[in-house]
C-alpha cells in the first residue's frame, strides 16, 4: 500500500482561498477595500456613481455575496474607462441607476433574496400538491 501525492493543480498566479478566508470573508474585505481605494481615483460623480451602485447591488448577493465580486469589478472598470474617456456619468449609466443594477445582476443572473424566496415557496407549494 503506497501514499498517493495529489499536486496542486493551479494556474500560476491563480490566487488561492483557505477555509479560514472563506469562513471569515477576509478576502473579500480585501476586494473591497481595493474597489474602494480604485473608485476614489475616479471623478467626484463617478466616485457618487459607484457608491450608489455598489450599496442596490448588494441586495442580488447571495448568502455571502461573493456572486457580486466579478459583478462589482467589472462594474468598475467600466467607470474607469469612461472616466478616462472623458464621458458623463449620465452618457454612461443613463438616469435609471436601480435599473442598471437590476439589468446587470438579471445578466449575470443573480437573483434577490425574494426571488430566492418566492422559488422556494413555490417549490414547497408544488410538494405539497404533488406535482
Amino acid at each position: 500500500m503506497g501514499i498517493c501525492r495529489v499536486e496542486n493543480s493551479r494556474v500560476k498566479g491563480e490566487k488561492t482561498m483557505n477555509y479560514w478566508d472563506k469562513i471569515t470573508g477576509s478576502d473579500m474585505t480585501k476586494e473591497l477595500k481595493i474597489f474602494g481605494s480604485r473608485a476614489k481615483k475616479s471623478p467626484a460623480d463617478y466616485q457618487a456613481a459607484w457608491e450608489k451602485i455598489n450599496a442596490n447591488l448588494w441586495a442580488y448577493s447571495d448568502f455571502t455575496g461573493r456572486n457580486l465580486m466579478p459583478i462589482l469589478d467589472g462594474v468598475l472598470g467600466l467607470l474607469e474607462e469612461t472616466a478616462a474617456d472623458g464621458q458623463s456619468i449620465q452618457e454612461v449609466l443613463g438616469d435609471d441607476l436601480k435599473g442598471f443594477c437590476s439589468a446587470l445582476a438579471g445578466e449575470e443572473g443573480a437573483k434577490t433574496f425574494r426571488d430566492k424566496w418566492r422559488e422556494q415557496l413555490n417549490n414547497n407549494i408544488a410538494k405539497k400538491l404533488g406535482e
